[in-house]
Formats: C-alpha cells, structure tokens, sequence
C-alpha cells in the first residue's frame, strides 16, 4: 500500500477548509442585513470562500513536486 503524499495532505486540508467555511457557524457570521457594494455580505462572502477555495486547490495541485 502507497503511502499518502504531501500533496494529498494538503489537499484533504483544503477539502477541511472548505467544509469549515461553508458551514453553519461561519455562515452565520455573515448572515446580517447589510450590503458591500451593492451585494449582501453573504453573497459576496459565499463568492469570495468559493473562489479562494478553488485558488487553493489550483496551487496545491499545480505547485511544488
């Protein structure tokens, strides 16, 4: 049996992060009323977690060994 690489260690951590960012506790944070340039914070933050999780996937698979 091959052992895990550094690579599919991070990204299980990337995998964590996103499941962190995307559940409750974190979305209720930015559950509130307001807008950021026009866009409800929720909104915005969904986008930019999503976005920044791709980025991190992206540079995990494409950097480094």
């Amino acid at each position: 049996m091959k052992k895990p690489s550094l690579r599919a260690h991070r990204l299980m951590s990337v995998f964590l992060l996103g499941c962190l960012l995307f559940n409750y506790p974190i979305l209720a944070l930015f559950n509130v009323g307001s807008t950021a340039a026009g866009v409800p914070v929720l909104y915005a933050y969904l986008f930019i977690a999503w976005g920044g999780t791709i980025a991190l996937a992206a540079i995990v698979i494409e950097g480094g060994s």
